[in-house]
This record gives C-alpha cells, structure tokens and sequence, in this order.
C-alpha cells in the first residue's frame, strides 16, 4: 500500500494564523499587522523580534489550550474523508521535544481514523541536549524507506524528500512559491495516487 507522509503544522491545521491571531496578538496589543502580512516562515523579522523571541510564544502557544482547540483545515479534513482509504497516512513534523505530545495528541483527535503513526524530528531549541537521529525529514524518509509521497509546506522538505526518492506535494501558503490552491494541490494528490494505484 502507498504511504504519505503529511506535515502537521499548515498542511493538517492552520497553525501560523491561529498562533498569530490568538497567541501574538493577544500578547502584543502595539502590532498593528494583519495575518496576510506574514509572508516568511519563521516571520520573526516581519515582526521585528528576534528569533528566539518568536519561538518562544510559538512554543507557549503549542501548550496552550488554544492549540488544542485548532480545527482541522476543512478541505484536508474533507479529502481524508473521501479519499483517504487510497493510501496508508502518518504524520511527519519538525517540532520541539516539549511540544511533541500536544502536537501528536491533536493529530489523532482529528485525523487518527487515518494517521495511525506520528513521527517529529525534533526542532533545536537553546539548552536542550537530545539525541539526533536525523538532521531533518529528508534524512527520515531516507532512513524509514516506506514512504512514496510527502504533503508540506516547506519547499527545502519538498526538494529534500524529491532527493530521497519521494514524490513531494507543496501545500500552497503565503511563504512558498505554489501557485496552486489548496484544493488543487490535493486533486494533485488524489490523480498520483490513483495514477501510482493503476487507476484510471
């Protein structure tokens, strides 16, 4: 059976605008910025803080209750619906060790009907000492060998996973260079992998 691999963070949910709207905003009453204006992931010099700055309220905000309570993006949540049983589902994020499992207890809350397994690679925080097994996803996809397609939203993820022989699926966001809508990026997903199936 074919595997994709999905990234978590704005391909699964809206991250970046529910972090911005609900966590630094609330938090920082002088911006006078609008979501459309955050055109760079990490946005930190768009909103002129540091990158530490910046990590550390994404970071507060993937323990909050907020998070948490984030919907999934409908069209995604509508593709697994119908299409979902075309393939076999895991989950694979860059995120730091203190989110893991908040980040992992939503993914099967909304999508562990399909998502059976969750796999991160840690991202690097100051003062945290843990073992690297790999220094980013494409170095997974080449370690784990079972995976024929990746959905994320990163081009350097998409390019890296098209070096490990995996078919990459860009999710369109402001900061990449996809053209496409998301609903076309998905109909992409659904012709390769009724195309990789024999499928008509």
């Amino acid at each position: 059976m074919i595997t994709v691999a999905w990234d978590v963070d704005d391909v699964l949910n809206n991250l970046m605008q529910s972090w911005f709207e609900r966590q630094w905003l609330a938090t920082h009453h002088n911006c006078s910025l609008l979501y459309e204006s955050i055109t760079e992931n990490p946005p930190h010099k768009i909103l002129n803080v540091g990158l530490d700055d910046y990590l550390s309220s994404l970071d507060a905000f993937r323990l909050s209750e907020s998070f948490q309570a984030m919907k999934p993006v409908p069209e995604v949540k509508k593709w697994f619906i119908e299409h979902g049983e075309l393939a076999r589902h895991i989950a694979l994020t860059a995120v730091p060790l203190s989110a893991a499992s908040a980040s992992s207890a939503w993914v099967f809350k909304h999508f562990g009907t399909w998502i059976r397994t969750y796999h991160f690679v840690p991202s690097k925080r100051k003062g945290q000492d843990i073992p690297e097994y790999d220094a980013g996803k494409e170095a997974f996809l080449k370690w784990t060998g079972k995976v024929e397609i990746m959905v994320d939203d990163n081009e350097a993820n998409i390019t890296g996973a098209e070096k490990a022989g995996v078919r990459g699926i860009l999710m369109p966001q402001r900061w990449n260079g996809s053209r496409a809508t998301v609903g076309e990026a998905l109909s992409r997903l659904t012709e390769l992998l009724k195309g990789m199936r024999g499928h008509d």
